[in-house]
Parts: structure tokens; sequence; C-alpha cells
């Protein structure tokens, strides 16, 4: 039987907007909210470039990764054509004006997942 976590109200997610969620471990998820009040969670990570889809335009059932403007599916976390690549969706509840995400997912979905560096995060990396 799945748990239920809560992680907040429904408006306290912009319309056509994103909240981003923590984790003890592994990178955030973003609970996104569309104009008809549906709501979709993915992990916070574009499978193009790490971009955070959690800063993105939410249009429809999609999102447009700030980075490069690719489009993501809300429902699956797939690119669109021609583009290829899919990041993890997370099961979400909306009850009684309430979000809940699935508290075994979200403890242990996509943990090994991780943005690129870049800038000045990379250098240091790398010296």
């Amino acid at each position: 039987m799945t748990q239920w976590k809560y992680i907040c109200k429904l408006e306290d997610i912009p319309v056509l907007g994103a909240r981003r969620v923590t984790r003890a471990q592994g990178l955030e998820v973003a609970v996104f909210r569309t104009a008809t009040d549906e709501v979709f969670a993915l992990l916070d990570r574009c499978p193009h470039k790490g971009g955070p889809l959690s800063q993105g335009i939410v249009f429809g059932k999609s999102v447009a990764c700030p980075l490069h403007n690719w489009t993501i599916g809300l429902c699956d976390g797939q690119a669109a054509a021609p583009d290829e690549g899919c990041t993890p969706s997370f099961q979400v509840k909306l009850e009684d004006g309430a979000v809940y995400l699935d508290a075994d997912e979200l403890a242990h979905r996509a943990l090994t997942e991780t943005r690129p560096l870049a800038g000045p995060a990379l250098r240091a990396a790398v010296a």
C-alpha cells in the first residue's frame, strides 16, 4: 500500500509553475501545476543537459527546459520529438486541495542522477 507524504497546498504552487521538494538524498523533485490545476512531479533535471525543470515554462501538460527549450511531458517525463530522453516521474496525489507524493519514491527513486558541473564548480572540481 502506498504511503503518501504531504508536500503542500495546491495554492502554494503557482498556476503554470512549480515548487521544488528537497530530499534527504538525490536531486530535488519538481511539482508542477497546470492551468487546469492538474499536478505532476518530475525529477528537477532535464534529460538533455540537466537544466532545472522547475524554472521552466509550463504549458498544457508540458514544461520547456529553461536552458535549451526542450519540451518535457509532465505525465511521463519524456522529451518531445525530435529530442530524445526521459527524466524520472513521481506519483502525485491531489486530495482536498493538498498535494502528496509517494513517500517510497521520494526516498528511493533516481538517487544516482546528478546535475552536470559548469562554471566555477567545474573549474574547482578539475583543479
